[in-house]
């Protein structure tokens, strides 16, 4: 069954309900030249483009919930979009169907933010960086922290139930999330946003949303819990010879300091040399080239604890066990600043070298090394020539896995090579416990995957789910199911 299969769309009907989305929305609403949605209809990676009648840009809750209505209507597929920063065409249309998008970028606004509370009510559109910000005004924490933070917004997150770098100590976008407003497909709106701790009142619905990718209705709000903000924050670059001296790191670094572990990122030479290659501005922080490092940092909201000497005994210790060679400890934001570019640049860096397939995959985290040995023999055995480049966070056993094209190699073998290759990495992550895909989602690219490695029971569940909440398949079809 095609949960997502069209019935048929007279044309008359697709340009009325066209012609009132318009007027819904207002001149400043809606974009319909090519040349004016293009930058809508294109994936980050650039290497799909994908048609839409139209791009909606509604600026309240009331316009979405229309422009629902009338697609509901008229048989028109909706396609949500947030910051457009999905790596899994999630967010741009796949189908072959009439289709709008309806991006959230003018609903921008912070409706509610409670610091005695700790709880923000913010609309879909609203910028993660900016959140962030208004957070840390009132002396508070918005703890998501992703390298697309600048671009991603609330309701793509959200969407994707994104991971990010202080998942170890904060956990995804699911674990921020008090409550929700939500535009079905039929135009109704879910009213849930509220900001309880304790709330035992039957179904959680907001679970239903989160990580759905827009199948299931369009995000417009959400009520988000706050952290006490930090008042101190200690970050290290350390030369590790091994992802197994960085496991037993890991386990000593979150006992000696009391848990106030917040990142530890894990990362081969290959992406200091693709950072190094690729983007202006990158410094080494560290002289001697090392094999593996370690990307630690730590955070208190403690104004009395001494989280520079609890890094520096951790140091000191683990110099002394080898499982550090060497260290660079931030001396100031600026500082700060540089050793964390090596790690979200690698995206870009990834992106200008080239020739990439990208996966994204999780194993228990006392298993990540055991993982990256096991990936690397059987991939090397497929193609001895392949340039890997596995990193990620090591803390939550999430590890980008990025192989790269073989110098010689010509691009069309490249692409009759890729699915193999991906394929191995995803069915090694089943034989050690984990998921092909930690933090991005299924989108338009993993189904294969999803219908391989998901139980049937749950895609049954899900698919009776979706049935039920978008009975005309109009939300986002192509992604996730088939």
């Amino acid at each position: 069954m095609n949960v997502d299969a069209p019935t048929s769309v007279p044309p008359q009907a697709v340009r009325a309900a066209i012609h009132s989305i318009k007027a819904v929305l207002g001149d400043k609403g809606w974009l319909e030249d090519p040349a004016d949605t293009v930058k809508y209809r294109t994936d980050w990676r650039g290497g799909h483009v994908g048609e839409a009648l139209l791009v909606a840009r509604p600026d309240r809750t009331a316009q979405v919930a229309e422009v629902a209505r009338l697609c509901h209507g008229a048989g028109i597929a909706i396609t949500a979009q947030g910051g457009n920063t999905g790596l899994v065409l999630g967010s741009i249309p796949t189908e072959m169907r009439p289709t709008i998008i309806v991006s959230l970028d003018r609903m921008t606004r912070i409706r509610a933010l409670d610091a005695d509370n700790f709880a923000m009510v913010a609309e879909a559109g609203c910028i993660i960086q900016n959140l962030q910000q208004a957070a840390a005004e009132v002396g508070r924490l918005y703890p998501l922290s992703l390298s697309s933070e600048g671009s991603s917004t609330v309701g793509g997150t959200l969407s994707t139930n994104a991971g990010g770098n202080n998942t170890i100590r904060f956990g995804n976008a699911r674990e921020q999330v008090l409550g929700l407003e939500v535009v079905l497909p039929d135009g109704t709106v879910f009213d849930g946003l509220n900001t309880l701790r304790k709330n035992n009142t039957g179904y959680d619905l907001k679970h239903l949303f989160i990580g759905a990718e827009g199948t299931l209705g369009i995000i417009t709000a959400a009520a988000m819990r706050l952290m006490p903000g930090p008042k101190a924050r200690e970050t290290a670059m350390l030369s590790v010879p091994s992802p197994e001296a960085a496991q037993v790191l890991l386990s000593r670094a979150r006992e000696l300091s009391g848990d106030t572990v917040i990142a530890f990122e894990l990362m081969p030479r290959s992406c200091f040399d693709l950072a190094l290659t690729h983007i202006e501005g990158i410094v080494d922080p560290i002289e001697a080239p090392s094999p593996w490092y370690v990307l630690m940092e730590m955070a208190t909201s403690s104004e009395i604890d001494d989280l520079r000497g609890k890094l520096e005994a951790i140091f000191a210790e683990a110099m002394e066990a080898g499982t550090v060679t060497d260290g660079a400890i931030a001396e100031s934001e600026a500082q700060r600043a540089q050793i964390w570019r090596i790690r979200e640049e690698q995206a870009e860096a990834g992106r200008r070298q080239g020739g990439q397939i990208s996966c994204d995959v999780s194993v228990p985290v006392s298993r990540v090394a055991e993982f990256l040995a096991a990936a690397e023999t059987v991939l090397l055995a497929e193609q001895p020539d392949l340039f890997i480049n596995a990193f990620g966070h090591m803390g939550d056993g999430n590890i980008h896995y990025g192989m790269y094209r073989p110098e010689g190699m010509s691009p069309e073998t490249w692409v009759q090579r890729k699915g193999d290759l991906s394929d191995r990495v995803s069915a090694l992550c089943a034989e050690f416990g984990g998921s092909f895909s930690a933090e991005h989602g299924i989108g338009g690219l993993k189904r294969d995957d999803f219908v391989r490695y998901t139980p049937e029971s749950r895609v049954a569940l899900m698919r009776a789910i979706k049935a039920a909440i978008d009975p005309g398949g109009i939300m986002n079809p192509g992604k996730i199911f088939y």
